[in-house]
Formats: structure tokens, C-alpha cells, sequence
């Protein structure tokens, strides 16, 4: 089944604009994650695959501010709700659709509380990326080209929060499942660094 061409367009919007280069592979896994996650539930479709390509915009080299001081107090989510309705409305995607697919966005941090299923599709999908082994993936790969990772104790920091907090933060039985084998692996790499750092300092 062909997709619309306006999917194709944000897809290939995001693979210009994801720097670093890693950021890309972000948004095609979190969309099949948040979809699997419905668990037969009806939901937009295209709510959510262009909430899911568009929720990182701000957080791109080129979106972001570079200055380390204004970096540190940036919004992305503030970024990507302003620049998301613009952007879809030049690349194709159905205008009735836009209000949705913002508010999705808008929500899809930890802290956010979700007012549409497809939100809480998207906000669980993203917290379960935080965890397992593609949780700890994405918080090492940042050592020393994000300010707030600079030894390799600091993803560790990262990723025991992660462990500790985010599990319960999660909405959906549907994500709850998939989060056990995730903590599992997480709990098992965190003790195998602490291990194997034997005491000295990452």
C-alpha cells in the first residue's frame, strides 16, 4: 500500500535536518514503538506518524541555540510546537490534522499529561526509548558532544534515573510489558560498568 506523499516529505524533512546524524534513527523506531503500543486500539495514524518524525525538531543541530548558556535553558518541545503547524502545512499534510499532531507533541515529555490517545502513544513510546539497551545507546553516544555529558559517569547518572523513575511514569499496560525486559537489561548494564569499573572513577 502506497503511503501519502506528504509522509514521505516529512521523513525525508527530518533525515536533512537530524544532527548529529544518529538523531535520525529516532523517529522511524519511536513511530513503530508508539504503534505497537495501541494494541488494536483505533488511533490517527497520521497524528501520530508526524508526531513522531517532528517531536525532536528542536533539539537539531541548526534548531538549537549553540550558545551553551542559552542551550541550557532551551525549550524543544516549545520549539517544535511552534514550528511544527508552518512545516506541515508546506510539506503537504492534511490541515485539519495540524491541531493534533501539536498537541501530541506538546505532551510527549515525562512530564507531560496527554490529552489524546495518539499523545499517549507518542509519550510512552518516548520513555520506553530511554530505557534497555537502546536507552543506554542513545545516553552514551552523547559523551563529550552534549554539555551535559562529559565523563561516561554521566550517562550512567542518566540511565539509573531512568531505571528508577521512568517505569512508573509509563500509561499503557501495553508499555508496561514491554518496559520489564527493558529495565532488566538496563539494571544488568548498569551493574556490569560499576562492576567492571572496579571502584575507579568513570
Amino acid at each position: 500500500m502506497n503511503q501519502p506523499g506528504y509522509r514521505e516529505a516529512i521523513a525525508n524533512y527530518i533525515r536533512t535536518q537530524a544532527k548529529p546524524t544518529d538523531k535520525f534513527s529516532h523517529q522511524p523506531r519511536l513511530y513503530h514503538l508508539a504503534k505497537r503500543l495501541a494494541d488494536g486500539q483505533p488511533y490517527d495514524d497520521d497524528v501520530l506518524y508526524a508526531a513522531a518524525w517532528l517531536h525532536d525538531l528542536g533539539v537539531f543541530v541548526g534548531h538549537r541555540p549553540e550558545d551553551p548558556v542559552a542551550l541550557a535553558t532551551w525549550d524543544h518541545v516549545a520549539y517544535a510546537v511552534k514550528e511544527a503547524p508552518k512545516l506541515l502545512q508546506q510539506l503537504g499534510f492534511p490541515a485539519a490534522k495540524i491541531p493534533a499532531t501539536v498537541e501530541a507533541i506538546r505532551t510527549h515529555l515525562p512530564s507531560g499529561k496527554p490529552t489524546t490517545f495518539e499523545g499517549t502513544l507518542l509519550r510512552d513510546a518516548d520513555l520506553l526509548e530511554q530505557l534497555g539497551a537502546i536507552g543506554a545507546l542513545r545516553a552514551v553516544s552523547k559523551v563529550g558532544r552534549d554539555t551535559r555529558f562529559v565523563r561516561l559517569s554521566d550517562p550512567l547518572r542518566t540511565l539509573r534515573r531512568n531505571v528508577q523513575q521512568l517505569p512508573a511514569q509509563l500509561r499503557l499496560a501495553s508499555a508496561r510489558r514491554l518496559a520489564q525486559p527493558r529495565v532488566e537489561t538496563l539494571q544488568a548494564f548498569l551493574a556490569a560498568a560499576e562492576a567492571e569499573a572496579d571502584g575507579i572513577a568513570l
